[in-house]
């Protein structure tokens, strides 16, 4: 006899999280070795993660019938250093996400609502139906943040507006003096979410100064990650930047013992590795160049990105990505972000963005 959980509508209503084709399951199905399956599905970082971080972890006494440090006291110490932040303007979580749900569970109920744009990150998505808020979704003029019309969109139940710059899955980024006659714009009552999981992409030109806006817009939390860029994705390490009344709410809905730590002692060590990072960036460039290039050889619709990753326009997205498959690629179709028509594919090494260019010019034909 079946069971149906009790749960409330807007919890029965919640879709899964559906990530990346592990790279082993498509190893096991092809019976190809597992070095010789390409993920471009993640927006990981191809170089693996930094040095640093790796000997970090190797050199960690790790007592595993120990709590880890719930005040990841040495990495808001690291974090604080390097942001010239004091250090209760900063909150550490597992991943960036954890603290896109701690401003919602701290901001929504039912009755409240949540704007933000037509294909954004999913986690805004679930982070808002998850606490019953009701979800307002702007229109994207060219897959581009319309902030004005987030602005429009905002009523006396609205108290969160959640943006990402650059926009995951579209890569399109806002200019800096637009975000911050935004910022100038919102009613202080409601919090703004700015979301940079992709900033370290960004030339310095283009991101904008996060830190001076939150100095001056009490209502506003910047969040980021060890994930993209410093290649700890495995790890699950990211924070949040914000004034202290706000960084304390958030330290008493985040779950304790979150960020493990192996997770701290890499991130500590991954923010020193400078080099590491700039060898990312460079290799990222010259990556989206190359796919660039063989997009307008194939004749692809695609929108410039900011980020590590390409959207491409290539018809049905989850019947191309399947057939990539066979060729051991694996992408990200994005239906589920309302983009049936496109892929979004991660900027990867030389040789694997070669092999992913020459698979579609074999399936395109």
């Amino acid at each position: 006899m079946s069971y149906t959980p009790n749960v409330p509508a807007h919890i029965a209503a919640l879709k899964a999280y559906v990530p990346g084709l592990p790279i082993d399951d498509l190893a096991r199905r092809l019976d190809m070795p597992a070095s010789r399956i390409a993920k471009l599905a993640s927006n990981e970082n191809p170089l693996g993660a930094s040095p640093m971080a790796i000997g970090a972890l190797a050199e960690a006494a790790i007592d595993v019938s120990l709590y880890p440090d719930n005040d990841c006291t040495l990495l808001v110490d690291a974090l604080s250093q390097a942001l010239d932040l004091p250090k209760d303007w900063i909150v550490v979580g597992a991943g960036s996400e954890s603290i896109l749900g701690m401003a919602a569970s701290a901001w929504l109920s039912q009755g409240r609502s949540a704007v933000y744009s037509a294909y954004s990150f999913q986690a805004f998505v679930n982070a808002v139906q998850r606490v019953g808020a009701e979800p307002v979704v702007v229109a994207a003029p060219e897959y581009i943040v319309d902030l004005d019309a987030l602005l429009s969109a905002v009523t006396p139940a609205t108290s969160v507006i959640y943006i990402a710059n650059p926009g995951n899955p579209t890569g399109t980024r806002l200019p800096p003096a637009a975000i911050a006659a935004f910022l100038a714009r919102v009613p202080s009552r409601v919090a703004v979410v700015l979301d940079e999981a992709y900033r370290e992409y960004l030339p310095p030109e283009e991101a904008g100064d996060s830190l001076q806006w939150v100095r001056d817009y009490p209502n506003l939390i910047v969040t980021r990650t060890f994930s993209k860029a410093y290649g700890l994705a495995g790890l699950r390490v990211g924070y949040g930047i914000a004034q202290p009344a706000v960084c304390a709410l958030l330290h008493r809905l985040r779950a304790p013992f979150s960020v493990t730590h192996p997770a701290q002692a890499a991130a500590v060590a991954a923010l020193q590795d400078r080099g590491f990072l700039a060898e990312s960036l460079q290799m990222n460039a010259q990556g989206r160049s190359q796919l660039y290039q063989g997009f307008d050889r194939l004749g692809l619709k695609y929108l410039p990105s900011s980020a590590n990753f390409v959207l491409a326009h290539v018809g049905d997205g989850g019947a191309l990505a399947r057939r990539l498959e066979t060729h051991g690629l694996i992408v990200r179709p994005v239906a589920g972000y309302g983009l049936p028509a496109w892929l979004r594919i991660s900027i990867g090494t030389r040789e694997n963005n070669a092999r992913l260019l020459a698979a579609l010019e074999q399936e395109l034909q």
